[in-house]
């Protein structure tokens, strides 16, 4: 029905028009194939611009041939004729000259001109022009029908959330006596990538929060460090922390085996020992009254998922926990998460275990 509208569009109305939507969509879809690294987008994008192109040099063809039209062969001069006519005249005897008069006789009227041909120009009818007017307004409504299905919206035209500077951050003391622990600032830089999202399986969504501190692991009196960094979108959070305590990755997996924990799954990534686990985040709840502030008990949130990765190759102690959650429960395939320790374990600074 669109298609049939735009037939019905005067040539200098339907093809600006098409110009413009289709360089508008090629320039959008090639801007997020390039962000989202998605190649189906980027096939739409060059069809569009290509669709573009070839319609420009419709218009560019058109305009030439209107201000150059072609004009027929100019006609010679009535002069030049009577000129040549005398001339001829001349070499022709004066008795030649006598007989020809002879035979024309004195009143014969002169022939008429032939009439110039033309054709008036056609007016477009009233039908006409109502029709491509309701087929303009109809094509302007629905490019502002898809307009929010293609362009993107204000939650996520806004910028991606970054991590905060540390500075002159004082370390705890512990970070002084381990050797060269990452800070929870380097982790967050580390791990808030603009491709995140893409590798969680949420390419259109945009990082709310971005944060990192550099903590001691609970229960260890100080003695531990245990850097973080946390990253927050619409459907999951993102945690990535550094334990540099002398627990290997084996050590690790046989406190789970003896916990009786589920889900546990060995695995090597980049090289190293690497462990999923599953377990249940925490929810505390704390009500602001009248009275002052007042706590709840400590309720079971919902399941993340784990990846512990060791330090490095050597198992010597001390590893990451790549953890990922969400508040509807949903968890992204492991493979995720494989993908995200890949691509963000080798960009933190080379630190070893003490």
């Amino acid at each position: 029905m669109l298609g049939f509208l735009l037939r019905l569009l005067p040539f200098w109305v339907r093809e600006p028009l098409l110009v413009v939507v289709g360089s508008v969509l090629g320039v959008r879809l090639m801007y997020l194939a390039f962000r989202d690294h998605d190649w189906a987008l980027a096939g739409f994008g060059v069809v569009f611009l290509v669709f573009t192109a070839v319609r420009v040099h419709t218009v560019v063809r058109a305009l030439r041939a209107r201000r150059n039209p072609d004009t027929p062969a100019p006609a010679p001069a009535v002069g030049s004729a009577a000129v040549a006519a005398t001339r001829a005249q001349s070499h022709v005897p004066a008795q030649a000259q006598a007989q020809a008069q002879a035979q024309v006789p004195p009143h014969a009227p002169a022939p008429a001109p032939a009439p110039a041909s033309f054709t008036p120009e056609k007016e477009p009818s009233a039908w006409g022009q109502a029709v491509a007017a309701v087929a303009v307004f109809g094509a302007i409504g629905a490019a502002l029908w898809v307009a929010p299905h293609v362009l993107p919206s204000d939650s996520a035209t806004q910028r991606a959330a970054s991590c905060a500077g540390g500075g002159h951050e004082d370390l705890p003391q512990v970070y002084r006596k381990t050797s060269r622990p990452v800070t929870g600032d380097e982790l967050c830089k580390a791990l808030n990538r603009p491709d995140l999202a893409r590798l969680l399986g949420t390419p259109g969504e945009t990082a709310s929060t971005a944060s990192g501190n550099s903590d001691t692991a609970p229960l260890t009196d100080g003695k531990v460090a245990q850097p973080e960094a946390e990253i927050g979108f619409d459907t999951y959070t993102v945690n990535l922390s550094a334990t540099y305590n002398h627990l290997s990755i084996a050590q690790y997996v046989k406190l789970k085996k003896i916990g009786n924990e589920q889900n546990v799954e060995t695995r090597t990534v980049l090289g190293r020992p690497a462990v999923f686990s599953s377990d249940h985040t925490m929810k505390l709840r704390i009500s602001l009254g009248s009275g002052g502030t007042s706590g709840g008990p400590v309720e079971e949130g919902p399941l993340a998922r784990t990846l512990t990765v060791a330090l490095d190759g050597k198992d010597r102690g001390g590893y990451y926990d790549l953890t990922v959650w969400s508040q509807s429960g949903a968890l992204p395939d492991d493979s995720a998460l494989i993908d995200i320790a890949e691509k963000v374990l080798p960009t933190i600074p080379e630190r070893g275990a003490r």
